[in-house]
């Protein structure tokens, strides 16, 4: 009898153990931000990524490694890694470049040939 209690007992401690470890990834929830770009509505989802804890200590304003933003602007689906770039947070495959140094007013750029820069606003209001 006691066994059983003891086993139900490490059930519920290992089960405790894991969602409270589990817990910080799973608050790090997608941010949805709507722009306009070149007066063509474009929708950033940010999403920290399950690749990383995060409590991994070289965030910077909320951002992780892993962490990515999803891009849905005009006919493209552009999904841009995180940067290691210092500062604000930014986001590139090299080809695409979005940076949040003024997060009203984000920096939207294709890098290939000749570069081309997006003017884009903010629509939705700052939390």
């Amino acid at each position: 009898m006691a066994d059983r209690w003891i086993g139900r007992l490490a059930a519920i401690a290992i089960a405790l153990v894991l969602w409270l470890g589990l817990q910080p990834t799973a608050l790090a929830a997608r941010t949805e931000v709507t722009y306009s770009c070149v007066q063509e509505p474009l929708v950033a989802l940010y999403d920290n990524g399950p690749v990383d804890d995060p409590r991994v200590n070289n965030q910077l304003t909320g951002t992780l490694p892993g962490a990515f933003v999803v891009l849905r602007w005009r006919n493209l689906n552009l999904q841009l890694p995180r940067t290691n770039i210092a500062g604000a947070p930014t986001y590139s495959d090299n080809k695409w470049f979005w940076g949040l140094t003024d997060p009203e007013h984000p920096t939207f750029f294709l890098k290939v040939g000749d570069r081309q820069d997006f003017a884009c606003d903010r629509l939705d209001p700052t939390t």
